[in-house]
Order: C-alpha cells, then sequence, then structure tokens
C-alpha cells in the first residue's frame, strides 16, 4: 500500500515548491499529480549534472535540520543526485513543475529504475530563481518539505538542477531515500 503525504505548494514570489512522500516504491502515486503547475511552455533546457561537492553540501545543510531533531545523518548518494538532476531535467524541458515524470510515476520508481532498491522515497520540487542555499533554505522553511528532510527512515539525499526553456527559471529536485 502506498502512503503519500498530500502536502501544500508554497508560493514565493516567482517561485514554487512542493513535496511528496511515498514509503512504497512499487505501487504508483497515481496519474494526476496535485501539486504539478505549468509555470511556462516546454523547450530547450539546460541540463546540469550534480557535482559532489553540490551533493554533499546538500546533505550537509540536510543533516542540519535532522540533527537538531534528533535524526540521523543522510549521506550524499550519487545514484540520488543522478535520479534528482534527471528528473529537475525533464521538468524543466517540460516547463512543469510536478512529481510525475515524462515516463515515472514517482520519485519511488525513477529511483528503482537506476538500480536503488528503495523502501521509502521522498522528493521536493522547486522552480523559480533559486540557488542552491536557497532552495535549501525555503525548503527547510516550509513544513510539507520540512516533513520529507525529517522522514526517520530516510539515509541517502541527491540533489539536482536544470535550468528552463526561458534561461532563468531553475528547477530544483532533492530525492531523500532509504534502502531495503
Amino acid at each position: 500500500m502506498t502512503s503519500l503525504i498530500k502536502l501544500p505548494i508554497l508560493a514565493l514570489g516567482c517561485a514554487i515548491l512542493a513535496a511528496c512522500a511515498q514509503t512504497s516504491p512499487d505501487i504508483s502515486v497515481g496519474k494526476n499529480d496535485p501539486h504539478a503547475m505549468q509555470l511556462m511552455p516546454a523547450g530547450q533546457a539546460t541540463c546540469l549534472a550534480t557535482s559532489s561537492s553540490q551533493n554533499s553540501h546538500g546533505a550537509a545543510a540536510t543533516n542540519a535540520v535532522r540533527r537538531s531533531a534528533g535524526l540521523p545523518p543522510v549521506q550524499a548518494n550519487p545514484v540520488l543526485a543522478q535520479v534528482a538532476a534527471q528528473h529537475a531535467c525533464d521538468m524543466a524541458q517540460r516547463g512543469r513543475m510536478t512529481h510525475l515524470g515524462s515516463r515515472t510515476s514517482g520519485p519511488g520508481p525513477r529511483v528503482k529504475a537506476a538500480g536503488y532498491a528503495p523502501r521509502v522515497t521522498a522528493e521536493n520540487i522547486a522552480a523559480g530563481p533559486f540557488s542552491q542555499e536557497r532552495v535549501l533554505t525555503e525548503w527547510n522553511a516550509s513544513s510539507g518539505h520540512l516533513a520529507n528532510i525529517m522522514i526517520p527512515q530516510v539515509r541517502d539525499y541527491g540533489i539536482g538542477q536544470a535550468i528552463g526553456p526561458d534561461g532563468k527559471t531553475r528547477f530544483w529536485a532533492a530525492v531523500y531515500a532509504a534502502p531495503k
């Protein structure tokens, strides 16, 4: 059985954030993403690979928040970073912020397809004029996003970004997971 946490979208000026958690990776989150927003027409996006430094920085910021709640740390995971970067690219190409991928129903199937066997997956997404530091701060300040960050079972982390067809909107995805 899938446990989907339906969380509100947080609009920040020109920025949009959304969070999704799934405790069973093998069951679809559904055909409709209640958090989806078409932000611009589809088009050519700039897809960026996540550096190990960027991924480690994101894990460290996540761990600072988790530590304050007495939760175990996450580790930067290159597979999850690649999955997050590919999803950010997919969203940017479509000009659409959504947990649903072009060919996937959510973060669970995406990490499984990449060879990671998840017990728990969660995903935070954002689109707007965010640097990595800003998007991490916004997710930490949002109760829905923070709920994903604070899932006690989560052990691994990856972040990715892409630039939308307008050349300035950054699409972000962070994946939180625990292996079986």
